[in-house]
């Protein structure tokens, strides 16, 4: 089951999840919008290892936008934490934002139970595009869950602002466990 746009209201007034800063006019029929936070990531190897850190570079969003390029991975976050200990979140770009040729969040759209913090975003676009900070840019989800509840514990627990990939620590126990 997903909850109806009252129904988040109801969870985030009475703290079985959490979003924070929670504005009304955000809440859809099933669906509560999150914005563009103001920094970017993106990755300045010539290739990107998945078993090791990669260096990253930020970008500040000015007033004016800024203009998201073709064959380029940005990571962003969410001006908004939102997270739960009762409820799946499930982030999707918003409709609008995809008929502007941005794919959001294209890969992994499913937080954990547990997990608090500000998401980071994927964002690639098919063509040159002005993003600005503050924008709607995608809308988490909450699904009921069944079951025993083991919470979020992981590696990007109350994340700040974008995060890059920590696959490498992930990698790093394969090779232990395999030596």
């Amino acid at each position: 089951m997903i909850l109806t746009g009252p129904e988040i209201t109801a969870a985030a007034r009475d703290g079985r999840l959490t979003i924070s800063p929670f504005e009304p006019d955000q809440v859809n029929p099933n669906s509560y919008n999150v914005r563009l936070g103001p920094t970017l990531l993106t990755y300045t190897a010539e290739v990107i290892d998945a078993h090791q850190p990669n260096p990253t570079t930020a970008v500040e969003i000015g007033r004016d936008g800024y203009v998201l390029k073709p064959g380029e991975l940005y990571l962003g976050h969410t001006v908004e934490q939102v997270g739960s200990n009762t409820f799946v979140p499930l982030l999707f770009g918003r409709s609008s934002v995809g008929r502007l040729g941005l794919f959001v969040e294209i890969t992994a759209p499913i937080g954990d139970i547990g997990f608090h913090g500000q998401w980071t975003l994927m964002l690639s676009p098919v063509r040159p595009l002005r993003v600005y900070a503050g924008m709607k840019i995608g809308q988490i989800m909450f699904f009921v869950s069944s079951g025993d509840i083991d919470l979020y514990r992981g590696k990007y627990q109350a994340a700040q602002g974008p995060q890059p990939s920590r696959y490498w620590r992930d990698a790093a126990r394969v090779r232990a466990v395999a030596s």
